[in-house]
C-alpha cells in the first residue's frame, strides 16, 4: 500500500518498520531471546497474580509503578553489588520505551545524539524519532571502544546524549569501566549504557552501575526480555540519579506501564533465582560455540552477551539462505560480511553446527 497520498514526515519517506525476519522454522536463532520457557510454578504465579490484577483493571494503574520500582531496585543491587533506591529506578514497555523517552528528554530538535558503530541499529531510529541528530563514529577493528575516536567526536558535535551498549549489539563486546569513565570524563551531556545482556558477561566483568554514584550523567539500562525469559512481557528500566527519572517521568505518556505488565514483572523478580537458573547453562553454549566456530576457520568476536558474531562471507546473505533452507534461522547483522547467531539450547546449537557445515558460503 502506497503512502504517498499521506502527510507522512518528511523524514520517513521511504523508510520500513523496524524489525527481525519472523519466520516458522524449527530453530530460531536471530532474536537473542532466552529459549527455556519460564517454569512450571512461574508460569502458575504469573496466571494467578495476572487473575487477582484482572478484578481491578476497570482502574488505572499506579502511573508511577512504585512497588515494582522497588523490586527491580532490589534486583540490581543484588546483581551488581550497588545498593540502590526505588527512586533511582525507572520501567517502561522494553528498553525501547526507555531509551525513546531519553531521547525525548535530552534529545530533540537542535541537539545531537552520538554512538560507534557497529552498534544497535535501533538507535539512530529513536533519534529520527525525536527530531535528534544522529551521528555514528566507529569502533576499532576488534569492536572495542577507540577512544581518541570518541574524543575527537564529541568536541566536533558536543552531544547531549551518547549511546554505548555494553555488551555491545550486534557484537557482544563489554566495554571496560575504565573506558567508560572516560566516556563520562569526555562527553558534556547524557551518556547511557545499555546492558540489555548484562546478565549475561562472564565473571569479573563489571556493570556500569558501579559508576552512577560518581557519575549524575549517567544512565544504564537493563530489560528482563533477555536473562528473565520475558520478551514477551515487554518489561524494560533504567537505573540513574533520581534527578534523571523525574526528567524522565515529565515526557512518559500517562500510565504508560499496564497493571498486568507490572504485575508480571513483580511475579519475574520474585522467582528470579528460577528465570535465572539457565543463564550459566546459556554462557557455557555461548562459549562452546565461540570455540567451535574458531575451530572451523571462522572469525568471531569476543562475546559477553547470549549471541555470537561470525564470519567473514563473501556472500552473508546466501549462507544465511542456506541455513534457513535447513531450517535454522540467524541474523544478517552487523558490519558486511559477518552473520550473528543466538545461543539456543544444546539442540537447537547442534543443529546450527550441523547446517553450517552443509553451507556452501564462500568466506572472505
Amino acid at each position: 500500500m502506497s503512502l504517498e497520498p499521506l502527510p507522512l514526515r518528511e523524514e520517513l519517506l521511504g523508510q520500513q518498520p523496524y524489525g527481525a525476519p519472523q519466520l516458522d522454522v524449527p530453530v530460531q536463532l536471530n532474536t537473542n531471546e532466552n529459549p527455556y520457557p519460564p517454569p512450571p510454578a512461574v508460569v502458575a504465579a504469573v496466571a494467578a497474580a495476572a487473575a487477582e490484577v484482572a478484578a481491578g483493571l476497570n482502574r488505572y494503574p499506579d502511573r508511577e509503578c512504585l512497588a515494582l520500582r522497588q523490586d527491580l531496585a532490589g534486583y540490581l543491587s543484588r546483581d551488581t553489588g550497588v545498593a540502590l533506591t526505588a527512586e533511582q529506578l525507572w520501567p517502561a514497555n522494553g528498553s525501547n520505551e526507555i531509551m525513546q523517552q531519553l531521547l525525548q528528554a535530552f534529545g530533540g530538535p537542535g541537539r545531537t545524539a552520538v554512538s560507534f558503530a557497529p552498534t544497535y541499529s535501533m538507535y539512530p531510529e529513536y533519534a529520527r524519532n525525536t527530531h535528534t541528530r544522529w551521528v555514528t563514529g566507529r569502533r576499532q577493528d576488534d569492536f572495542g571502544l577507540d577512544l581518541p575516536e570518541v574524543a575527537a567526536l564529541v568536541q566536533a558535535h558536543q552531544p547531549s546524549v551518547l549511546l554505548l551498549a555494553s555488551p555491545n549489539n550486534p557484537t557482544g563486546t563489554a566495554l571496560d569501566l575504565s573506558d567508560i569513565r572516560r566516556v563520562l570524563e569526555l562527553a558534556p551531556g547524557m551518556v547511557v549504557i545499555d546492558e540489555a545482556y548484562g546478565e549475561f558477561r562472564r565473571a569479573g566483568v563489571p556493570s556500569a552501575v558501579e559508576l552512577l554514584a560518581e557519575f549524575p550523567r549517567l544512565v544504564v539500562t537493563r530489560t528482563m526480555s533477555k536473562a528473565f525469559a520475558l520478551a514477551g512481557g515487554r518489561l524494560g528500566y533504567l537505573a540513574a540519579g533520581p534527578a534523571v527519572v523525574d526528567a524522565v517521568r515529565i515526557v512518559r505518556l500517562p500510565y504508560h506501564l499496564s497493571a498486568l505488565s507490572q504485575t508480571v514483572a513483580r511475579v519475574a523478580l520474585a522467582h528470579a533465582d528460577q528465570l535465572l537458573a539457565q543463564v550459566s547453562t546459556l554462557r557455557a553454549e555461548r562459549d562452546a560455540t565461540v570455540g567451535w566456530l574458531r575451530e572451523q576457520g571462522y572469525q568471531v568476536a569476543e562475546s559477553d552477551a547470549n549471541f555470537v558474531l561470525f564470519g567473514r562471507f563473501t556472500d552473508r546473505h546466501a549462507v544465511w539462505q542456506s541455513l534457513l533452507e535447513h531450517g535454522v534461522l540467524i541474523r544478517e547483522t552487523g558490519p558486511e560480511g559477518w552473520l550473528r547467531v543466538s545461543v539456543g539450547t544444546p539442540a537447537e546449537m547442534q543443529q546450527f553446527r550441523t547446517a553450517l557445515n552443509l553451507t556452501t558460503g564462500e568466506r572472505a
